[in-house]
């Protein structure tokens, strides 16, 4: 049996849990910075983080799967 390295898998889900984190609080921040800036140029910044926050948690949800099939590939040895 092989000696295998984990680091790639490890750096994987230490960077997922990273994002799961600060999606989330990204998403609630874009809400708060919609619901308290009513004006129309500080609105933009809420609709601008809000699009960010989106964007940032489908790419965690692309990322975990992404991490799993790696880690899974690592314990299989696909």
């Amino acid at each position: 049996m092989t000696e295998k390295s984990y680091d790639k898998p490890i750096k994987n889900f230490l960077f997922l849990l990273g994002l799961l984190i600060i999606s989330p609080l990204m998403l609630s921040l874009a809400f708060r910075a919609l619901r308290t800036f009513k004006e129309m140029p500080k609105a933009l910044f809420g609709y601008a983080l809000l699009i960010v926050a989106v964007c940032l948690i489908l790419f965690t949800i692309y990322f975990g799967f992404k991490a799993f099939k790696i880690l899974l590939n690592y314990l299989f040895d696909n």
